[in-house]
């Protein structure tokens, strides 16, 4: 049996060739590596690209003029008006009644029905009181004859004086009995204690009438007041004669014309606010008593004020402003208009114009209709439509 040696390692080694070292890995990294920053940096560039072109593309394609309607702000001399709030009174407006107690006998009036004044309203029983005047005058008569005859017989020295004057007493007596009883069957006819209209009618014919129980009301139409509060401030602009005008809802666009005929000496402690009373003429009869009334005071003409149309102006939380339209010239030679938001200080609006106090001048351009689809700075053409009209003032009747 033969035996097989083993060659020792140190013979084999230095037989063999050394094996090369791998390098596969290495070159698969480098490869990976290289991919990916090819991918990076196309990206990169891709956006920078992008970002040039967009920039590029906004640089030359400018949005189109925003056409807009202009208004010029003018100076002018606006009305003076103080404006509040109250109600109608009527100058005379009674709750009819009677002064005494009785079964009402007719009711002479129509409800609703316009009077004049002394006319019969209501008539209570007065037969006992009629019994009574009849009785009184029959002793006025006699009390007469008697007076003349003492008279005759004392003038010829028939009769003594003191019959004479027992006569005129009695005379006397018997006319206050007649005028009494007068008075008592007077206050039993309820009469109109001036003219006016009747409302609706509260009692009936054989109903008991005790004093004081209404019977219908009695309210003078021709003139009414015009009742109002202003503030302690406002007090020293108001004085007796001024014109107001009024207005009520049940009228729209109508407006009454008045006068201030009393302002309340005292100025409330409570609300530091001074009633004034106005008097309107009412023809036809139109206004009525207790109605809601918007009074307008003319004051005097204060000096001449900036003014927009309302329209123009943008009320915002951060101010009031309006775009001013300016004009330049381009890289063309050209000129262009662009509007410019400018912000301005407001006062009071007025027949649909608003009062620039500051930050406008008179003669600027400012934009009347289109501001919600402008920026500051807007490129803008003016249309050739008019400006919306302003709101007519109310007629006057």
């Amino acid at each position: 049996m033969t035996l097989a040696t083993e060659t020792p390692p140190s013979a084999r080694s230095s037989s063999e060739k050394p094996r090369p070292r791998p390098v596969r890995k290495v070159r698969w990294f480098i490869i990976v590596g290289l991919l990916l920053a090819l991918l990076v940096g196309a990206l990169v560039g891709f956006n920078a690209f992008r970002n040039h072109m967009i920039a590029q593309f906004f640089a030359n394609n400018k949005p189109p003029p925003i056409t807009v309607t202009v208004s010029e702000a003018k100076s002018e001399v606006l009305p003076n008006l103080l404006t509040a709030v109250g109600d109608l009174a009527a100058v005379h407006q009674v709750n009819v009644t009677s002064d005494v107690s009785g079964r009402i006998t007719d009711i002479l009036f129509q409800a609703g029905a316009e009077v004049k004044q002394g006319t019969p309203l209501v008539k209570l029983f007065d037969e006992t009181e009629q019994a009574d005047l009849a009785n009184y005058r029959a002793q006025a008569k006699v009390a007469e004859l008697s007076l003349d005859r003492a008279k005759q017989l004392a003038a010829r020295q028939f009769g003594p004086q003191a019959t004479v004057d027992s006569a005129q007493a009695a005379f006397d007596q018997a006319n206050a009995g007649i005028a009494k009883t007068e008075a008592l069957i007077s206050q039993k006819l309820v009469r109109a204690p001036f003219d006016g209209v009747l409302g609706v009618r509260h009692v009936e014919v054989g109903q008991y009438l005790t004093a004081g129980t209404q019977i219908v009301t009695l309210t003078d139409l021709s003139r009414v007041y015009a009742n109002f509060t202003v503030t302690e401030k406002d007090s020293g602009t108001l004085a007796v004669g001024q014109s107001v005008r009024v207005t009520v809802d049940a009228y729209p666009g109508r407006v009454f014309d008045g006068k201030i005929t009393t302002i309340e000496p005292q100025i409330s402690s409570d609300t530091r606010n001074i009633r004034v009373q106005a008097t309107l003429d009412n023809p036809g009869h139109v206004l009525r008593p207790g109605m809601f009334a918007t009074t307008t005071v003319v004051l005097p003409d204060k000096p001449a004020v900036v003014t927009v149309p309302e329209t123009a102006v943008d009320y915002t939380l951060y101010g009031d402003s309006v775009f001013l339209i300016k004009e330049e010239k381009g890289e063309d030679g050209k000129s262009k208009l662009s509007a410019v938001r400018t912000f301005v200080r407001t006062g009071d609006r007025i027949n649909g114009r608003t009062v620039i106090l500051s930050g406008l001048t008179a003669g600027d351009r400012v934009v009347a209709v289109g501001q919600l689809k402008l920026q500051s700075g807007a490129a803008v053409t003016i249309s050739t439509d008019p400006p919306p009209p302003q709101p007519k003032t109310p007629p006057r009747y």
